[in-house]
């Protein structure tokens, strides 16, 4: 069975940082693409990040681009992988109260995966909570 599961959920201070891991169960990294997903309460689950396992493209979800990714770290936000341990990692940096929510991970073998509709990805860990807060 293909699922990915979350850890590295906290409570952090505004200005801290956390390092979120997505391991991945019944498939194998270096084909499919990889993503991040946050689902603040009450809001939809909305792509934040997603890096294909084969050959290391990463995009990155902006409000000022939608629905067009950025091909570039934003500065907060970094999605890594290590293929020889099925796993993926976003480290965000600088974390602010509006980056609270829970993270999902998914995958997609789809070729359009940059544009990170949640409808195009499974395998749908039961996620992790980020709370900013002071």
């Amino acid at each position: 069975q293909v699922q990915l599961v979350e850890s590295g959920g906290a409570v952090v201070q505004p200005g801290g940082s956390v390092r979120l891991s997505c391991t991945g169960y019944g498939f194998k990294f270096g084909n499919p693409a990889v993503g991040w997903f946050r689902q603040a309460p009450g809001q939809e689950r909305r792509g934040v990040a997603c890096i294909h396992t084969g050959d290391d493209i990463k995009y990155y979800k902006d409000s000022a681009t939608d629905p067009y990714p950025l091909s570039s770290a934003t500065g907060r936000f970094n999605i890594s992988k290590d293929n020889a341990i099925n796993t993926a990692y976003l480290q965000v940096t600088d974390l602010k109260p509006e980056d609270t929510g829970t993270y999902f991970c998914a995958l997609t073998y789809a070729g359009s995966y940059w544009n990170m509709w949640p409808h195009r990805w499974s395998g749908w860990g039961p996620g992790t909570q980020v709370t900013v807060s002071s």
